[in-house]
């Protein structure tokens, strides 16, 4: 089998092209990106895996032609991409060259998420969701297996909370709460207790945006960063406090489990990091929209990234921690019952690959 990897030497794509390296049912790992970029990460990804199945394609996902050329020589594709933009736009070339594809970013691309868009192209004269649901149906048309969110959240989340649906006779609550972290230890030599693990833009856009979410059997709208929750992860060895808050998630169990009466996502985080996301988000650094600054325009967020993310990477020596805790309440022969999913993955310090990296891949 043949794989191509798009964003293959971004943070989660290198895991994924390292662990496909490793399977013996994977002939060739293709890994497309542009060279000359973050000194040629393509060339550093291929030497770091050390494996002659990767081949390196110096191609721009935005040259149509170019791109779905490659995708024909390949049998599966992996969607690693940072933003919704780049996603769709290669989800589309590959539905139209027949490439069986598997995204790790965005859950439900039948329903994009309304809330900022982030560029993403739509074909003039539909709506969005008419978007979503054009690609669905050209999939089907043509033959093409499209698994999209398949990473740790979403991905891990999804599978989790749907397999203890499936165990209840009447589910009526799905809730995730799943996050990375630095390790504890690390954890107070940054600043939110937070170290950068995967694209951090995406992250402060997740921190902003409406969330639709099941509540009393009704999809209504939430703010992110509400319904803070405080709880100690007490599983797997491991006893910390940790604390969690609505995030965009499950977006896709807003249609295919209709029966759920609650229904959502939360993003765990060390204690302290949600007081301090709102403090920033209260004060408009989170805002996207363009403000006038001594004579040039300039977007609160876009500086704030700028500003935040040298102060967020992982100094050397640190790791990170991936948490989840999923839970899921309803009927089962008579009875009220509750099933836990629990996580704790740390990373992989003799392959250098992270928590996050890991999960995802």
């Amino acid at each position: 089998m043949k794989v191509l990897v798009f964003g293959g030497s971004g943070k989660m794509g290198s895991a994924v092209a390292w662990d496909l390296a490793k399977n013996s049912k994977v002939g060739e790992v293709g890994i497309i990106g542009i060279t000359g970029r973050r000194e040629n990460t393509l060339e550093k990804t291929k030497k770091w895996i050390n494996s002659d199945k990767i081949i390196l394609h110096a191609i721009d996902v935005n040259n149509r032609e170019e791109t779905m050329k490659l995708m024909e020589q390949y049998d599966v594709g992996a969607i690693t991409l940072p933003d919704r933009k780049c996603s769709y736009k290669v989800v589309d070339m590959a539905i139209e060259a027949g490439l069986n594809i598997v995204d790790i970013l965005e859950e439900y691309h039948r329903k994009p998420d309304k809330y900022e868009v982030e560029g993403l192209e739509i074909p003039n004269g539909i709506t969005l969701d008419e978007y979503g649901e054009s690609l669905h149906q050209k999939a089907i048309k043509n033959g093409v297996t499209f698994i999209d969110g398949m990473g740790f959240a979403p991905g891990l989340t999804n599978i989790t909370l749907g397999e203890g649906i499936k165990k209840m006779d009447q589910a009526d609550s799905a809730i995730a709460r799943c996050g990375g972290v630095p390790a504890k230890e690390f954890a107070h030599k940054h600043p939110l207790k937070y170290m950068i693990t995967w694209a951090f833009e995406h992250v402060l856009r997740e921190y902003m945006v409406k969330v639709d979410v099941i509540k009393n059997g009704k999809i209504v709208e939430a703010n992110a960063m509400d319904d803070l929750e405080k709880f100690r992860f007490n599983q797997l060895g491991k006893d910390e406090e940790l604390a969690c808050a609505i995030t965009p998630g499950m977006p896709s169990f807003l249609y295919t489990r209709p029966q759920l009466k609650e229904c959502g996502e939360k993003t765990i985080r060390w204690p302290g990091h949600w007081e301090g996301a709102k403090v920033l988000k209260e004060c408009g650094m989170l805002d996207s929209t363009p403000i006038e600054f001594k004579g040039t325009k300039i977007s609160p967020r876009e500086f704030l990234s700028h500003i935040m993310t040298p102060k967020l990477q992982p100094l050397e020596g640190e790791t990170d921690v991936c948490v989840m805790w999923n839970t899921v309440s309803g009927i089962k022969d008579g009875q009220k019952m509750r099933i836990n999913y629990y996580l704790w993955e740390e990373a992989d310090t003799e392959n250098g690959i992270s928590a996050m990296g890991r999960v995802t891949a």
